[in-house]
């Protein structure tokens, strides 16, 4: 009986965290959270506040992550083509030691911003659950779409969504 009563708690317990903390999750609608991060040359920094008007793509990755390898190559793309039309790509290294991020970098060299987050609070404003993990955010700061993984197949999905925001921006 005691046993029973502790699985019954158990359960509640397990259930009724997993379902608050979806509710905070952030997501399509949502104003994104404003961060300042240092950039690659942390000479520099990007602030996410002073992007407004452009779209948006923010991108979680880290050295150790097998997918975020396959999406740097999309993104410089994606770089390269809508730049000029207005899109800014973020990518945003969660790496606990930069070193580990700018020897991911020197083999897989970024064409757009690249920040750091080696203590990891971005990634929980975003309320991010894997890696990669990408937010398109539109010219007012709201989230369009988020999208976690990256395979070779969702790249033309990603790229719709991306042409359609900047099609529908303001300008």
């Amino acid at each position: 009986m005691i046993r029973s009563k502790y699985c019954y708690s158990a359960l509640f317990f397990l259930s009724s965290t997993a379902w608050l903390g979806n509710a905070a999750a952030l997501g399509v609608g949502d104003v994104a959270p404003n961060v300042a991060l240092p950039t690659a040359t942390a000479a520099t920094t990007v602030d996410l506040a002073k992007l407004k008007g452009k779209i948006v793509y923010v991108d979680f990755w880290a050295s150790w992550c097998g997918p975020c390898k396959q999406s740097f190559p999309w993104m410089n793309d994606m770089h390269t083509k809508h730049a000029p039309r207005g899109l800014e790509i973020v990518a945003i290294n969660v790496d606990a030691k930069m070193p580990d991020a700018q020897r991911f970098l020197g083999t897989m060299p970024a064409k757009f911003t690249v920040a750091f987050d080696a203590k990891g609070q971005t990634p929980k404003l975003f309320d991010v659950k894997a890696m990669p993990t990408s937010y398109l955010i539109d010219g007012d700061g709201k989230v369009l779409y988020v999208h976690a993984g990256f395979r070779d197949s969702d790249r033309a999905a990603l790229e719709t969504v991306i042409e359609n925001a900047l099609t529908q921006r303001k300008k």
